[in-house]
């Protein structure tokens, strides 16, 4: 998108969250991070672990973001009531979500495994699920925001990034991840990227399209943030 990310001031790194092994206490600490992070002015970019630390994430964003769209980019919808025995496994994060109501729109890309309860989850939370045979789906992404960005890395074909926990087949390409990307307009406020497993990833394959999709994410932020603020000052007008 042409963005300089090497730019003085494009972005700052905030650091590494130490966790606890306990996740109730993990969890807290992740919320009250996030937390600190948006009432100091930041837009948060979290970079995982699992997909379970998207629930804390957004129980401190809803606070700010009452109103928040979340475009999540995944093989799997992540609306299991409980798995394995847990209501917060990565497995459960957009059940949680919705039944708190930390969102007021959930739209799903990529997603090509989902069993009965899955779907049945969906339609109680009025989740937007676009598979990968409805693809591409630039229209839908098309929110005035605030935008929350979730990038689970399984979303991409295994062939494009093999390192990841569970391998799903006929995902997107590089190409057409970061094209819906681009194709976002609102604002976005926020955004995670997990699942990447680099004990899969012997190559380091996953570990470069990883990066890239950051970089992209970032460069997206900091191009949308540069353009309200000129509708802001009145130098631009939108469209």
């Amino acid at each position: 998108m042409g963005m300089d990310l090497g730019a003085e001031g494009a972005f700052a790194d905030a650091g590494n969250l130490a966790l606890d092994a306990d996740g109730t206490r993990a969890f807290a600490a992740i919320e009250s991070k996030i937390e600190f992070l948006l009432g100091s002015g930041q837009r948060p970019v979290s970079l995982g672990g699992d997909h379970s630390i998207t629930y804390p994430i957004l129980r401190a964003f809803a606070r700010s973001y009452p109103q928040l769209t979340i475009i999540h980019f995944d093989a799997h919808p992540d609306l299991y009531d409980e798995f394995e025995g847990s209501r917060v496994s990565h497995a459960c994060p957009f059940a949680r979500i919705m039944e708190e109501k930390l969102a007021a729109r959930l739209l799903q890309l990529g997603i090509r495994t989902m069993n009965g309860h899955q779907r049945e989850q969906a339609e109680k939370f009025g989740v937007e699920v676009v598979d990968m045979r409805a693809l591409p789906a630039y229209d839908r992404v098309n929110d005035p925001g605030p935008i929350y960005i979730s990038f689970d890395m399984d979303v991409l074909d295994p062939a494009f990034a093999p390192g990841v926990s569970h391998w799903e087949p006929g995902g997107m390409s590089v190409r057409e991840a970061i094209a819906h990307l681009h194709a976002i307009e609102g604002e976005i406020v926020g955004a995670d990227l997990v699942e990447f497993n680099p004990v899969r990833d012997p190559s380091g394959m996953t570990t470069t399209v990883a990066a890239k999709i950051l970089k992209e994410i970032l460069g997206k932020m900091i191009r949308v943030k540069a353009l309200f603020k000129k509708y802001e000052d009145g130098r631009a007008t939108p469209g």
